[in-house]
C-alpha cells in the first residue's frame, strides 16, 4: 500500500498508467466485453465498479487536451442516441475531473480501439456498456 492513492490503483495497473506515454489509450471496460482476446496489457480487477476504476484512474492520469475528444464510450447497439446509466456515470466521473464528456462510437469501432489501446482494465461492471477509452495527456512542469 502506498499513501495517497486509491485502493484501486493496484501495482500493475499503475505500472501500465506510468509507462503510457502521450497520447496513447486506456480501455476500462465490464465484464462483458472480450478483454482477453483483445489486450495487448490486460490489467483484471474483477469484482469492481467501471466508474470507480475511472476516477481512480484520473487521480493519476492527465486527459489529453490536444485532442477534440479525449475519452470514448460504446454506442448501444441499434440505439445510437441511448445514454446507459454506466455512460451517465462516466460523464459526471470526467467532469469531476475536469474532463470533457465523452464521444459515443460504434460497437466494432470501438472494439478496434481498444485493441490498439496500451491496456485494457477489465472490471467487474455488470452494467451493459460499461466501457471507455481515455487518452493519456502530459504532466506539465
Amino acid at each position: 500500500m502506498l499513501l495517497g492513492l486509491d485502493p484501486l490503483l493496484s501495482p500493475d495497473l499503475l505500472h501500465a498508467l506510468a509507462a503510457m506515454g502521450h497520447g496513447d489509450l486506456v480501455a476500462i471496460v465490464d465484464a462483458n466485453f472480450p478483454a482477453t482476446a483483445l489486450a495487448k496489457r490486460l490489467i483484471s480487477l474483477p469484482g469492481t465498479d467501471a466508474a470507480a476504476v475511472l476516477s481512480a484512474v484520473l487521480s493519476v492520469l492527465p486527459v489529453d487536451d490536444f485532442v477534440p475528444a479525449p475519452a470514448a464510450v460504446m454506442q448501444v447497439v441499434g440505439e445510437a442516441e441511448a445514454v446507459p446509466d454506466a455512460v451517465r456515470e462516466f460523464a459526471a466521473v470526467l467532469a469531476r475531473h475536469g474532463a470533457p464528456a465523452p464521444v459515443s462510437l460504434e460497437r466494432h469501432a470501438f472494439y478496434r480501439a481498444a485493441e490498439a489501446a496500451f491496456a485494457i482494465v477489465h472490471t467487474g461492471e455488470r452494467r451493459l456498456y460499461g466501457n471507455i477509452l481515455i487518452t493519456k495527456g502530459v504532466v506539465r512542469p
